[in-house]
């Protein structure tokens, strides 16, 4: 086994790589850029973007790198995951060099807390076609496959049960670990030790950007961490095999995802807001561009009163580059600002990306406010800065304060 090692955006010197391993490449990791090189046939050249980890090729192995330590992602991690106890979450992680093999000791540890109790039992929505009538009946659904004629009945119910979303997605991804390549033999005993306890539970192939959306209570919250990692995972794995042929497989976490989750969950933190108050992405909310209401925006960073949004910000872990577009994330935090109708709107980067800026629109009167977030000081120190964040987009609120209450000029 051969293993590569890249960085994310930096082109690799020329690597040799069969026409099988190249088009396994671009299926389980479309993210990385291939050029023939010039230097031979059969050559090229590899250029990862912000997605980090793995590939496996079959006889080859990209290690593609973050660049900023990788104590330092599984830092953001650990903290989006649970911000009030990350101290213990980050000791969980192992010290490896692989990313998916310093994930599945906190995955495993997580998970086990999680059923410490038994697995979590919930109301699952259910349609059937029964003998009798139970729950609801469907009177669409008996038109239309039985012509209105009984029994059977179709009928929605709920079904108190443990085969529900919050064991499903952690189950999906226990089997998905299972596949990988894990050289740890304690790692990969530990993924198999939960097979009894859900066995009463669907196994589920859920496509990684179609993930269900879980909403945490009182009764469930100790799941959380569980299941957030439990929806990386499952995000981050991309598999391909063909008959006859070594399977490919990829685990790749994409930083741009990890960098926007972090600012969002810190800055809701430093600021003591609620889920609703300061979403992520807007939910809950429905913000356009447009009187019509077609164009839809899903700003980062919101802080609303109520219906009322009284600051709007991004997070960028990388500068977008769109061919034929200077400053695409500022025209798009300009966009925030016109559909909220703010004054002012902020721009957070990962450090490198971005320099601290203070941009005044003409005519509009908008203020586009950039701010880079260091990402390379120790845990405490990036939270420091994250509080000295939060004390700017409290001053950037004020300003709509102030000017509500100017008088109306004549």
């Amino acid at each position: 086994m051969t293993i590569l090692e890249l960085k994310e955006y930096e082109r690799s010197e020329a690597v040799g790589l069969s026409a099988d391993q190249i088009r396994d490449l671009r299926r389980v990791a479309p993210s990385v850029t291939v050029e023939p090189s010039h230097n031979g046939s059969g050559l090229y050249h590899l250029t990862p973007s912000s997605e980090i980890g793995v590939v496996h090729l079959g006889a080859q192995v990209l290690w593609i790198r973050p660049k900023i330590p990788v104590e330092r992602v599984l830092f953001l991690i650990a903290y989006a995951i649970d911000p009030v106890r990350w101290t213990d979450q980050l000791s969980e992680f192992a010290a490896e060099r692989s990313l998916v093999e310093a994930l599945v000791p906190a995955f495993v540890a997580h998970v086990r807390r999680a059923l410490r109790g038994g697995p979590l039992w919930g109301y699952l929505s259910e349609e059937a076609a029964l003998q009798t009538i139970r729950g609801r009946l469907s009177f669409e659904e008996q038109l239309r496959r039985r012509q209105g004629r009984f029994p059977p009945a179709e009928v929605r119910f709920d079904k108190f049960t443990e085969d529900i979303d919050e064991n499903r997605l952690i189950k999906a991804a226990l089997v998905r670990l299972g596949r990988m390549e894990i050289r740890s033999p304690v790692s990969r005993q530990a993924l198999r030790n939960f097979d009894a306890i859900l066995s009463s539970v669907a196994l589920i192939g859920y496509h990684p950007a179609r993930l269900p959306d879980v909403r945490y209570t009182r009764l469930n919250s100790h799941y959380r961490p569980a299941v957030e990692l439990a929806k990386l995972i499952l995000r981050s794995f991309s598999f391909e095999h063909e008959a006859g042929r070594a399977p490919a497989w990829a685990f790749l976490v994409d930083m741009n995802r990890v960098f926007e989750s972090f600012v969002v969950i810190a800055l809701r933190e430093a600021l003591g807001l609620d889920e609703r108050s300061w979403p992520r992405g807007c939910a809950g909310h429905f913000l356009t561009l447009d009187k019509a209401r077609t164009v839809v925006l899903s700003p980062d960073l919101s802080w609303w009163d109520g219906y009322e949004c009284g600051f709007v910000g991004d997070a960028k872990y990388k500068h977008v580059e769109i061919t034929g577009v200077n400053h695409p994330d500022l025209y798009q935090l300009l966009a925030y600002t016109v559909a909220t109708d703010l004054p002012a709107g902020l721009l957070i980067y990962a450090a490198g990306e971005g320099e601290r800026a203070v941009h005044r629109t003409v005519h509009l009167g908008k203020t586009l406010e950039v701010i880079p977030l260091g990402l390379d000081g120790t845990p405490e120190a990036i939270l420091q800065e994250v509080r000295r964040l939060a004390v700017r987009v409290q001053a950037i609120r004020q300003l709509r304060k102030a000017e509500r209450g100017r008088p109306a000029v004549a």
